[in-house]
């Protein structure tokens, strides 16, 4: 038996999104194809085999420290961006507006498939190798409530469970729009400790 098992659930990728300078602001600019490697997509600002640690790991590494790159895409789908607006009382949600590298429709509670799960482009063969769940923060009410006036403040709490997953590149390939992406996933049980873990670092 692999590691790895393919599913039957497959994505459809409905929009990909580029963001050069993530310091000058967080919008993403819409593409029609997303050419990846190992560094993720050339030119965007969460692209690099490295980054600085941030606040997310700040448990285990002094703030700055250089650690592998497992954040290069931000994937949420499009189910999840609908239930989000629907939260927060739009009628819909901008991806670009909330930084999204990829939107994917299709599979189910997307923003919880286990770890280590990879979305394969069925044509191209590129893989991404899913991190974790993405945690909503702050940053996108500035570019919601620039276009959504008395809106930006309702993302964060709206967008909680929903935020997609942040991947990195397993196989280099180009994803286009409308590309077939198959989930896999690890053929592991779920560890039977999760629970006290998660009680010992409350």
């Amino acid at each position: 038996m692999p590691a790895l098992v393919p599913t039957r659930f497959t994505a459809t990728v409905t929009w990909l999104g580029h963001n050069p300078d993530r310091g000058a602001a967080l919008e993403t600019r819409a593409l029609t194809e997303m050419t990846l490697s190992f560094a993720g997509h050339a030119g965007e600002s969460r692209a690099g085999l490295t980054r600085p640690s941030d606040s997310r790991v700040v448990a285990q590494y002094t703030r700055g420290t250089t650690i592998r790159n497992t954040r290069q895409l931000s994937i949420l789908s499009a189910e999840d961006l609908a239930a989000t607006a629907a939260a927060m009382g739009l009628d819909a949600l901008d991806p670009a507006l909330v930084g999204a590298s990829m939107v994917i429709a299709g599979i189910p509670d997307f923003s919880h498939v286990p770890p280590s799960s990879r979305l394969q482009d069925e044509d191209s063969g590129a893989t991404l190798t899913i991190d974790m769940e993405n945690r909503p923060c702050h940053l996108p009410a500035k570019p919601i409530e620039a276009r959504h006036e008395g809106f930006g403040k309702a993302y964060k709490r709206a967008a909680r469970g929903r935020r997609g997953v942040t991947a990195w590149v397993e196989r280099e390939g180009t994803i286009r729009l409308g590309a077939t992406l198959r989930l896999h996933i690890p053929d592991q049980p779920v560890w039977p400790h999760l629970a006290a873990a998660r009680a010992a670092s409350a």
